[in-house]
């Protein structure tokens, strides 16, 4: 089933039939109905034209069959598919519907390219510590099969920082960089005093107590007093990965 029943379909046909709905507006129409009802899900299919990339299935809280159910209908359909949040179990859950499916282990992050899209421009994707880059993984992975050309800088936080300032090629090259910080968050606003293109800041929930998993880094973040600087949610490293490749495509000329 559709949002669009058999009943509604006709009428707009009928219209279109006899001239009095022109056949852009009823395309619309069409493209706007764009959704697969399987009862725990409604898939919408038409997600991909609408923001550049199909719907993403959030793991946590769905059974084994409801993410095989609604991951058979987006592949029936598209050549790619993200879901992030997974495990194993999962991974070879959507092994069974694609032999292509890749189960990236520290973000649990389960991606499937039919064909493999081109990648564009330079993301950075940086974090302060080791323990950021689950998190940072993730969004590598959504920028990456989102079309990005990521590229990935480990362990450079400012308690260290010239490890930071060892990095300064790099991050002179990119298109956009993505932060990955937990603690206080501080190497978000260095790297966005340092460069001249858009920074995404991923605060972690990395920390001891009154880092209170992840609000202080979180506030730090949001308070930078560098500019160029925005900030998605704790943990959010699949919001940061996805605008940011919407950034690199802009950059590069695609819808």
């Amino acid at each position: 089933m559709s949002s669009m029943d058999k009943g509604s379909l006709k009428k707009v046909l009928e219209k279109v039939r006899s001239g009095k709905l022109p056949i852009a507006e009823a395309m619309e129409k069409l493209e706007n109905a764009s959704y697969e009802d399987i009862l725990y899900a409604k898939v919408d299919h038409h997600r991909g034209k609408r923001q550049g990339f199909c719907e993403v299935i959030y793991c946590p809280g769905k059974t084994a069959a409801q993410i095989s159910g609604i991951a058979k209908k987006l592949l029936a359909r598209s050549g790619s598919l993200l879901a992030t949040r997974g495990d194993k179990k999962i991974f070879n859950v959507i092994k069974k519907i694609s032999a292509k499916a890749k189960f990236h282990k520290a973000s649990g992050a389960i991606t499937v390219e039919k064909k493999k899209k081109e990648r564009k421009g330079r993301l950075l994707v940086v974090t302060a510590g080791t323990t950021d880059i689950p998190v940072a993984q993730e969004a590598a992975v959504t920028a990456g099969i989102m079309g990005a050309n990521v590229e990935t800088i480990y362990d450079i936080g400012v308690a260290g920082i010239h490890r930071l300032l060892d990095q300064q090629e790099p991050l002179s090259k990119a298109d956009c960089i993505i932060v990955a910080a937990g603690m206080d968050g501080a190497l978000a606003s260095v790297v966005g005093g340092m460069v001249a293109v858009p920074v995404i800041a991923v605060p972690t929930s990395v920390g001891y107590g009154t880092s209170f998993g992840g609000i202080s880094a979180l506030l730090a973040m949001l308070n930078s007093c560098a500019s160029g600087v925005a900030v998605v949610n704790i943990d959010n490293g699949f919001g940061a990965g996805s605008h940011a490749a919407k950034i690199i495509s802009l950059k590069h000329g695609e819808k």
